[in-house]
C-alpha cells in the first residue's frame, strides 16, 4: 500500500523540482486554493487510489499526446477509469491520429517526468506549442486532482478555478471533448 501523508494547504517547506515551485507559486499568486498530500512515487492511476481516498476526489489521468511527425502537441486530461483510444480522440478532434510523444518531449516541453505529466506543466510551454484537450466529463467535476509536477506530491483544486483562473493567466484555453 503506498504511502500518503495528512492533507495539507499551505505550500511545500522544501521544493523537489523546478515545476513543482511553479505551480505552488503560481497557485499563490492567483490565489487557488488547494489540498495536497505528500506520497511515495505514485506513476499509475492504480498508485492513486489511497490518494483519491485520503482527498475525497478522483485523479484526472493526463496524457501527453503529438502526432506522428511530432509537431502538434495535446495534453489529454480525461478520467482515471477510462481507456485512451487515438482512433476516438482524433475523431473528437478531427485531427489525424496521434500517440503518445516520447518522454524526452515530455520533459523538455512541460518540465515534467513521465508519471508527473500535469495541467500546470503548461506553464514551461512558452511557445504555445501544446493544446489542452478536456473531457467532458472531467470539465463537469467538482474537484480536479493531480500531481503538482512531481511523482510524490499531489492536490485537488476547484475545476472551475483551473478552468476559469489558472488556464486563462497561462494563455492556454482548453477544448473540450466529449469521449
Amino acid at each position: 500500500m503506498i504511502y500518503v501523508s495528512d492533507i495539507m494547504v499551505k505550500v511545500p517547506k522544501n521544493y523537489k523540482t523546478p515545476m513543482q515551485t511553479i505551480v505552488y507559486e503560481t497557485l499563490e499568486k492567483l490565489e487557488i486554493s488547494f489540498e495536497r498530500v505528500e506520497t511515495d512515487e505514485a506513476i499509475s492511476m492504480e498508485d492513486c487510489i489511497e490518494i483519491n481516498k485520503k482527498l475525497n476526489m478522483q485523479m484526472v489521468k493526463t496524457l501527453f499526446l503529438c502526432n506522428s511527425k511530432k509537431t502538434n502537441f495535446y495534453l489529454f486530461v480525461t478520467t482515471a477509469e477510462k481507456l485512451f483510444k487515438s482512433k476516438n480522440f482524433s475523431k473528437a478532434l478531427n485531427i489525424s491520429r496521434v500517440s503518445f510523444a516520447p518522454p524526452e518531449l515530455l520533459e523538455n516541453i512541460l518540465g515534467v517526468k513521465m508519471g508527473a505529466a500535469t495541467v500546470f506543466g503548461i506553464l514551461n510551454d512558452k511557445e504555445n506549442l501544446v493544446q489542452i484537450v478536456l473531457d467532458k466529463d472531467v470539465y463537469l467535476e467538482e474537484w480536479y486532482g493531480c500531481s503538482d509536477g512531481t511523482t510524490t506530491g499531489y492536490m485537488k483544486v476547484k475545476t472551475e478555478q483551473v478552468v476559469n483562473k489558472f488556464l486563462p493567466y497561462a494563455k492556454h484555453m482548453p477544448t473540450v471533448i466529449q469521449i
